[in-house]
């Protein structure tokens, strides 16, 4: 029987587009993209009867320096709840953040620090590894502007463990536009939006030391029967419907048609 727990008003946040994750109190956690009074999203806690508190506005400091549009938070090994934004922090290239089941909020990191922004930028969201330490990707930065794999360490120290597009014509992938998983193996692997062998994502292996290896770059199929994406390239400019998000990445797409689809690899392929 399904039943609907909460309805977002705005005032408490809307655009819920990431998954849930249980606390250790029992209760759900989760982030909306958007809305709230500062416009920059929201955390909240729900219980399973669908009583919700909001614990966190996003935007809540001068010039978003605590972030805006969250994504999706992971469970940390001390109880508490981690995750990313796309946008604030202060250069704008999104946040790491940790928060308290209460509600207590502080930035870990802000990408963009680096010049030209080689640590990364956009964070998509967070994967806790068997070290303890966070690992994730961000769209774009690094040393190509094409993003990177990176490591949060328990220090909270941000470690890029691989810049995308360090191959020739981005045969090595490039803007990965979700998180890694680790493997029984201990290496992560994920996907790329563009880059690979004929320009249409990859799927990869990366060590933890950055021994990076393509298992697969879609668009090798006849008509793309494996499954294509669109080609763009990401340009830089200021914001004009939204200022409050400042110098944002516009992806400025080609005319191929967008054909997506979710391919299974065999554990050989692995």
């Amino acid at each position: 029987m399904f039943k609907t727990l909460v309805t977002f008003s705005g005032a408490d946040g809307g655009n819920p587009t990431a998954a849930l994750v249980q606390g250790i109190d029992g209760n759900l956690y989760g982030t909306t993209n958007a809305y709230g009074p500062n416009l920059g999203g929201s955390v909240f806690k729900m219980t399973p009867s669908g009583s919700l508190t909001v614990l966190y506005n996003f935007c809540a400091q001068p010039n978003c320096v605590d972030g805006s549009r969250p994504n999706s938070m992971v469970l940390g090994s001390d109880g508490n709840f981690y995750g990313t934004t796309n946008f604030g922090g202060s250069a704008n290239g999104g946040i790491v953040f940790k928060i308290t089941p209460e509600g207590t909020f502080k930035t870990l990191y802000s990408f963009c620090a680096l010049t030209n922004c080689i640590d990364g930028n956009r964070p998509n969201g967070l994967m806790l590894g068997n070290d303890g330490d966070f690992y994730g990707t961000t769209n774009f930065g690094g040393s190509a502007n094409s993003g990177v794999v990176f490591k949060i360490t328990s220090e909270f120290a941000l470690r890029t463990i691989y810049s995308f597009c360090s191959q020739s014509n981005c045969s090595d992938g490039a803007l990965p536009v979700a998180t890694v998983i680790q493997a029984t193996d201990g290496n992560l692997y994920g996907t790329t939006e563009e880059g690979g062998a004929n320009g249409s994502g990859t799927v990869f292996k990366v060590t933890l030391m950055g021994a990076l290896t393509t298992l697969y770059s879609f668009c090798s199929q006849p008509n793309c029967a494996d499954g294509a994406t669109h080609s763009f390239k990401p340009t830089t400019e200021t914001s004009t419907a939204q200022p409050w998000l400042g110098p944002t990445t516009r992806a400025r797409f080609s005319q191929l048609p967008r054909r997506a689809r979710l391919r299974r690899s065999t554990p050989s392929a692995l």
